[in-house]
């Protein structure tokens, strides 16, 4: 059982509990990234409980506590074994299975069906192009069609349509009140995992904070309870909001739980479904999140084999697992051991060659940006935020910035407590920096100030003012038309950007040069560690 297959209730209904279980607790995995303390502290608090409650089930459990590498643990306590094959489910991870492959071709590893996942392959592939380009829509409407899910008794979808997407995107004024996260009671566990990481993974980033961090079934449970009950009725209008006020608003934070199997995403999706009493446009908007995009990502990274075969060419590969930018920020390499054989550090696919380091404000350095500054502070204290800040602050900063694709990917890697290898690579490298070009999403997702204005209140406590007339103009205007600029020879036969393209176009060749301009000086600035001046965006008469 590995870390992130986390579901006692699986093994207890499907296993004899006469044959033993092994689980894998690698302190090399666990630092092969400079993770963020949080991420940490999530997995052992729960790969820990999910031990106690098999055993509590009458299972004879093997905890694998080792420096060593996962696969070279699992592999000594094969040795000690004279025969038989250990079993286990396929992880989700490439990472992990390239890591299992030679104990896999030994023999003594055989790999299962994954279980932690709703939509098997077949309805994928019919419902895209072979070898892409993949698109979300049509996969959900497939999944929909094939599995009854907010459908009615004439095959048509509930509501009319199968999303309510436009509906879901009203900014948050603070009505009505943001629910409160829970918090945990402090435990030996939790003690016991707090001592570990301050001593053992004292160099890692972020604030350790245990009280938040469900870990044991009963706890995942509550946690689901309260997003049932607080969450769930407010979600789809605000989905799209963001505010200082509070970090997730209306978001259910079940994710991390998730995708370490500790939820099953069956139950997500029946209890949502059943709940009649909630707007349609929050049921339809959460489901589509677990199976709609969740699953969708998943797909696209197997069939794509981790983004390293594109529609008819091969990605770069970078030879060992990245930092993010750690060594930029600290001032000093991650000191890691090497990977295991097998483990390199992912597909480089780059299709507007951004090719820039992760900049140290992602790592914490004042930015003088309110809405990065935010972001990311709530980042390292939390190791969570909710998808629209990852997507229109981090993720669109990081486009218009020229930030490497992998490099961002591997920063949210190390940063989210729910970030894992299949999701993260599509959602950063795919959608967010538009890495992949067009094979997954139909556009780049760039935006200037006007959009962060409309829906966060985060420009309010700013420096700078999203009007673009202002002495202190928002630099992120002038990076959007930039970007545009810049990238117009790639992105001109892009049929959902003709119209921005055009008035790009139509820009006075003096307000495109500063443009670029503002562009050069924003990315120095960032990349140097420095906040940016008020004056940061050229004006007239600048250049």
């Amino acid at each position: 059982m590995l870390p992130d297959q986390l579901a006692p209730e699986r093994i207890v209904a499907e296993h004899d509990r006469a044959v033993p279980l092994v689980v894998p607790e690698s302190r090399e995995w666990l630092s092969r990234r400079p993770y963020h303390r949080q991420r940490i502290a999530l997995i052992l608090l729960n790969l820990r409980a999910c031990v106690t409650e098999l055993r509590e089930a009458g299972f004879e459990v093997e905890l694998l506590r080792s420096d060593a590498p996962m696969s070279e643990a699992v592999a000594a306590w094969c040795a000690t074994r004279a025969d038989g094959v250990l079993e286990g489910w396929k992880p989700a991870e490439r990472e992990m299975r390239q890591e299992f492959a030679k104990l896999e071709s030994s023999g003594r590893l055989r790999w299962t069906a994954n279980p932690f996942f709703l939509v098997d392959r077949a309805i994928f592939d019919r419902s895209q192009k072979e070898g892409g380009p993949y698109r979300m829509d049509a996969f959900y409407r497939a999944v929909r069609q094939s599995t009854g899910i907010l459908m009615d008794l004439e095959g048509r979808p509930v509501g009319g349509k199968y999303s309510f997407d436009h509906d879901n995107r009203k900014p948050w004024s603070g009505t009505p009140p943001a629910p409160i996260p829970p918090r945990f009671p402090r435990n030996a566990l939790r003690n016991e995992v707090e001592a570990e990481i301050r001593e053992r993974y004292s160099e890692h980033p972020g604030v350790l904070d245990l009280e938040a961090l469900p870990a044991t079934q009963q706890e995942v449970q509550a946690l689901w309870s309260w997003a049932k009950r607080e969450c769930l009725r407010h979600f789809g209008p605000f989905e799209d909001a963001m505010s200082r006020e509070s970090r997730g608003l209306f978001h259910t934070r079940i994710a991390p739980a998730l995708n370490l199997g500790r939820i099953h995403p069956r139950q997500l999706v029946d209890e949502v479904a059943a709940m009649d009493d909630l707007p349609l446009a929050s049921r339809e908007g959460f489901i589509r999140q677990v199976i709609g995009w969740r699953e969708f990502v998943r797909h696209v990274h197997e069939a794509t084999d981790g983004h390293r075969q594109l529609r008819g060419h091969a990605a770069p590969i970078r030879s060992r697992p990245g930092d993010g930018g750690f060594a930029t920020w600290s001032g000093r390499p991650w000191q890691a051991a090497a990977p295991p054989t097998g483990v390199d550090g992912g597909s480089d696919a780059n299709a507007l060659a951004a090719g820039h380091r992760v900049p140290p404000a992602f790592w914490g350095t004042e930015s003088g940006l309110a809405c990065l500054d935010r972001v990311v502070a709530d980042v390292w204290q939390e190791g969570w935020s909710h998808h629209i800040t990852r997507l229109m602050v981090l993720g669109n900063i990081a486009t218009l910035l020229d930030l490497s694709p992998r490099d961002l990917a591997d920063w949210f890697w190390i940063a989210y407590t729910d970030a894992w290898e299949w999701v993260v690579e599509p959602n950063v490298m795919g959608m967010a920096t538009w890495g992949l070009g067009g094979l997954m999403t139909t556009k780049p997702y760039v935006a200037g100030a006007a959009y962060l204005d409309r829906m966060s209140d985060y420009c309010a406590d700013c420096r700078f003012k999203p009007k673009p007339s202002a002495a202190n103009a928002c630099p992120l205007t002038r990076l959007y038309w930039a970007f545009l600029d810049r990238h117009e020879p790639l992105l001109r036969d892009n049929h959902r950007l003709g119209v921005v393209l055009q008035a790009m176009r139509k820009r006075p060749e003096d307000e495109r040069h500063r443009d670029r301009a503002t562009f050069v000086r924003v990315q120095s600035l960032l990349l140097e560690g420095r906040p940016l001046p008020a004056d940061v965006a050229c004006r007239e008469g600048e250049s």
